[in-house]
This record gives C-alpha cells, structure tokens and sequence, in this order.
C-alpha cells in the first residue's frame, strides 16, 4: 500500500480547499470578472496609467540649468510659462486643430455615402467585397502609406506628370494641404466603419413608416436617417480627429510642417522634457472634452 501523501496521490487538504473555493466562486459573478480582469487592469494601471502620470509630471518639475535633467520633486510652473509667452506654440497647436477638423469633415462627407451604400443598398456578396476593400488599406503599414503619398506629391512626382500638361505645377512637399489630404486617406476607414454599423442598425420599419406617411426620400433622409446615424459619425470623428491630432509624421514627411506632435518630439529631444511634458497636456485636455461632449451625444453606444 502507497502511504497518503507520497507521490502520484492528490493531496486531499489542497484539493478541498480548491472545491472551497470554487463553491464559493461559483455564484459570484462579479468576482469571476475582477479575478478575469485583475492581471491585464494591473498593467495597464502600472505599465501605461503610472508612466504617463509620472511623464505628465515632469510638466511640473524644474530643469537644472547645470546639468540639463529634471530635478524631481523641485515643483515650477516655469514650462507652462514659456509655452503661454512664446507665439510659436499657440500657432502650432491652432494649425493642428484646424487640419483635425478638416480631416474630420472631409472623412464624414466621403464616408457618409459609401457607408450609406454598404448598408442600405449593397447586396450581401457585394457588401461583403466593400468592408474587404475598406479593411484593405489597414493591413499596409502607417509609414508605407505616407511614404508612397510623398512620392506622389513630391516634385517630380507622379502628381506632377499629371499636371505638367495642363500647365499646372505639382504641389511639391512644403505645402500645408498635402497634410490634410494624406490624414483625411489614412484615417477614412476609421469614420466608414462606425458609420456603417450605425445605419445597419437602423430598422427598416422606421423608413417604410416614414414612406407610409408620405415623406420623400430627401425628407426620410433628413429627418430619420441623418438623426439616427449622427451618434455613429460622432463615433468615427473620435478616430479621426484624435489621430490627426497627434500625428507628427504625415506633417513633416509631406508638408514641412510643425505640428503639436513635433514640438513635443523636438523638445524631449533636446532634452526639454519639462515643455514637452507640459504642451502633451494640450491634447489632452482636447480629447477629453472633445470625449466628453461625443458621450453626451450617444456616441459610444455606436462604438
């Protein structure tokens, strides 16, 4: 006979403390949700969370003159005060702003009729073929994307080629548009896709309703349509604009441009990290109103 306890026997006290507590786990959903959680919220709570408060804290921190580091705990507000008394900040963060809100614009009016389409008149197999063909420019990387649009809008580019006849001179690489024009390609699928869930949620019943009553296309449109897809563009405005917002690539690889992306990379790079601290909190404070005010108009829910 085997003595209890060696080896290729359970041990009896283990085993019914782990029946304990799977008894005791069983009707407790919400403690099977937080066990579930509790390792991926640790990480993002000390990995991502505590890096970016201990980053955002160097905003408050002196810089020492001598050696050039932050000094830690040595609190100032003198970061703050060179980004309000120097003009070139406020220039880059309203030139930023604007071309996230044109990019925006410019992405819902090309999104709203394909994700209209996708939704309400496509075929199956055809919608099928258009999410594929909107999912398709994902799958090539970021710096690809902008590379190839630099050799498009370059001088001797293919733009050019095709403008030379016309007597028109190709944009060439320092002009401000080609940032708008490079975000609004890139970021396009992001406002397509919340858009086209959002219509695809709207029951057909509302629009024969509508047609019942008497109401023309143009006024269904209008009226029941445009209302309850609004959440849904709102939704898709939030990758958007967020994204424009923080590119620093796209401006300066096809416009020659400064935006808050940049000045934040060109100040930790010479070692400034208290300014660059402080002007990331501008876009910040941005998204958060700008999440703010997209919950309060349902966007989420369409998310």
């Amino acid at each position: 006979m085997t003595a209890p306890g060696m080896a290729g026997e359970p041990d009896e006290q283990t085993e019914s403390r782990g029946r304990r507590f799977a008894r005791w786990l069983y009707p407790r959903r919400r403690a099977q949700l937080w066990l579930l959680l509790a390792a991926p919220l640790l990480w993002i709570g000390l990995v991502y969370l505590g890096s970016l408060v201990i980053l955002l804290l160097n905003a408050f921190w002196a810089k020492d003159a001598f050696t050039g580091k932050v000094a830690p705990f040595d609190w100032t507000l003198k970061a703050f005060a060179d980004i309000l008394t120097k003009p070139v900040y406020a220039i880059v963060a309203g030139r930023t702003v604007l071309i996230a809100v044109l990019v925006t614009i410019t992405d819902a009016l090309l999104a709203f009729p394909i994700a209209y389409y996708m939704a309400r008149i496509a075929s199956p197999r055809r919608r099928g073929a258009l999410v594929v063909a909107v999912l398709l420019p994902l799958w090539a990387a970021y710096l690809v994307k902008t590379f190839a649009w630099r050799t498009i809008l370059q001088g001797n580019g293919f733009l050019s080629w095709v403008l030379s006849p016309f007597g028109i001179p190709g944009p060439g690489l320092d002009e401000l548009p080609n940032a708008w024009l490079v975000l609004s390609y890139l970021w396009l699928p992001y406002m397509i896709l919340p858009i086209y869930a959002g219509l695809e949620r709207i029951p057909d019943s509302l629009l024969e309703a509508s047609a019942d009553l008497g109401a023309k296309a143009g006024t269904t449109f209008r009226r029941v349509i445009l209302p309850l897809a609004f959440p849904a563009v709102v939704a898709g405005s939030i990758f958007t604009f967020s994204l424009s917002l923080g590119d620093y690539i796209v401006p300066d690889l096809v416009a020659d441009a400064k935006f808050i992306g940049n000045l934040i990379y060109d100040n930790s790079a010479l070692g400034n990290l208290p300014v660059a601290a402080a002007y990331s909190l501008f876009p910040i404070v941005i998204m958060l109103v700008y999440l703010f005010v997209a919950r309060r108009l349902g966007a989420f829910e369409s998310l």
